[in-house]
């Protein structure tokens, strides 16, 4: 009989070790640290994830609407106010313009009148055309300055003569060589005056 080969049946079998070693950076018994994205959801693209955000009440939602729309509609209200406002000024600066155009243009004829008026020319049918033109102009804005008597204006006269008197007690008018003509506020011709100044009384002899 042949010899048969056996193994040593003293021996264990091998078991692999089990791995004991620990991660480095969390101790024994120790859990990673949680994070609000841990808790709460992920974070993808800066946005959190999971979190829900708390909805709009739908009324407060209209009234914000229509708040919105009320102050756009006012600013549109006011900038048309405004729109309108500036072009009915310049279409009354443009008008005003226009007839004060026309009424410089009649003064010279005025001129004429008042000198046949003077020399006791202005009768009959002349004078009554002449009346009619000068309450036309009259109605339509013209105002006649420039008068004796009343208190000298470089604004609005100009002195062609001097003179001086004990009589006045300041530059006054005292002859009017020419008419003066406003057209509302502006004026559309001077008057050719002349002034009287005041002169110092003498003195009294004892």
């Amino acid at each position: 009989m042949s010899e048969q080969h056996t193994g040593d049946l003293s021996e264990e079998p091998q078991v692999p070790a089990q791995d004991t070693r620990q991660e480095a950076d969390a101790p024994a018994g120790t859990h990673a640290p949680s994070t609000p994205e841990a808790e709460h959801g992920s974070v993808v693209d800066g946005v959190v994830e999971g979190v829900v955000e708390p909805e709009l009440d739908p009324t407060a939602a209209l009234k914000l609407q229509l708040d919105e729309r009320t102050a756009d509609l006012q600013r549109l209200q006011a900038e048309y106010a405004n729109y309108r406002k500036r072009v009915d000024r310049d279409r009354e600066q443009v008008v005003t313009a226009a007839k004060a155009t026309v009424v410089t243009d009649l003064l010279s004829v005025l001129d004429d009148v008042e000198r046949a008026a003077a020399h006791g020319d202005l009768t009959g049918p002349f004078k009554a055309v002449a009346e009619k033109l000068t309450s036309s102009l009259q109605k339509a804005g013209l105002e006649p300055f420039g008068h004796e008597g009343e208190p000298f204006d470089p604004s609005v006269h100009e002195a062609v003569q001097h003179n001086t008197s004990t009589e006045v007690s300041g530059p006054t008018v005292t002859g009017v060589l020419r008419r003066g003509y406003r057209f509302g506020d502006r004026v559309v011709r001077a008057a050719l005056v002349a002034v009287t100044d005041a002169e110092a009384a003498p003195a009294a002899q004892d």
